[in-house]
């Protein structure tokens, strides 16, 4: 914590590349950190990185983007020294491509387990990449891989976090609390490092059991727009094996791989 003037106690919600290496080092990690209090995107930064060889668990994190990235060609806005962003440098030796899908699965997990033990608002995971703080946005999560003769090189898993007052710019946005940006992140590292075994043969199947438990969509009837246009609206019943939302819907069962998907009824 700092001490304001007034000796009022202030959060210390602005990271460090030492604070870095503490929340790395609480998850039993050692690897190369960066941070900026500026920057256009951590992904891009960890990505340039990856590709340089830069070891599994490289952590980057900003203050501020002004180039944040989500999903879909979407930008991701944030109010400067209010948010949480991070991106971890995974490479994970014996996952299929076809199954890279899990991962931003489990960092909702992770962030979902780390909100709660800081005692930030419940967080819960809309498919497939959202965090929500009851039905509005508090976060988001990215990834993004390279792929070289069928097998994943590395995975930059990007995950942003409003912390308190969200951006006024953004409809509909939330923020998880007042808490200490190193104590979520830490919280974050260790329930992810937690789960995260991808080699192993349980590695799937703990991911889905533990995200179906964390899911603010399984069991709602949601409208699914695919990547290529396709509309498809059903109950949303269960997760695949590669991360794909199945949907019960009047004609059968379908399977969205890749998408944007919209609640239909109330939680």
């Amino acid at each position: 914590m700092m001490r304001a003037a007034g000796g009022r106690v202030k959060l210390a919600l602005v990271l460090s590349e030492e604070a870095l290496r503490r929340a790395l080092a609480a998850a039993g990690l050692e690897a190369p950190v960066r941070y900026e209090d500026e920057v256009g995107s951590t992904n891009d930064v960890a990505l340039e990185l990856a590709g340089s060889g830069a070891p599994e668990w490289t952590l980057v994190a900003a203050g501020h983007q002004i180039a944040g990235r989500g999903r879909l060609g979407r930008s991701w806005l944030d109010r400067p020294g209010a948010a949480l962003m991070f991106s971890l440098v995974l490479r994970p030796r014996g996952l299929s491509p076809a199954r890279v899908g899990l991962l931003p699965l489990l960092a909702g997990v992770a962030a979902a387990e780390a909100c709660l033990e800081a005692g930030a608002a419940p967080v819960a995971c809309k498919w497939p990449n959202d965090l929500l703080v009851g039905e509005a946005k508090a976060g988001g999560i990215l990834a993004e891989s390279r792929v070289e003769g069928g097998r994943l090189l590395y995975v930059v898993l990007g995950v942003g976090i409003n912390l308190r007052e969200p951006p006024a710019e953004v409809p509909g946005a939330a923020g998880v609390g007042d808490i200490e940006a190193e104590a979520l992140l830490s919280g974050f590292l260790r329930a992810f490092r937690a789960r995260y075994q991808p080699a192993h043969p349980a590695f799937v199947g703990g991911v889905l059991a533990a995200y179906r438990r964390v899911s603010a969509t399984l069991g709602r009837r949601v409208r699914a727009t695919t990547t290529r246009g396709v509309t498809v609206e059903g109950l949303a019943v269960d997760v695949r094996e590669d991360g794909g939302l199945v949907l019960e819907t009047g004609e059968g069962m379908a399977v969205v791989a890749f998408g944007e998907v919209q609640h239909l009824d109330p939680a």
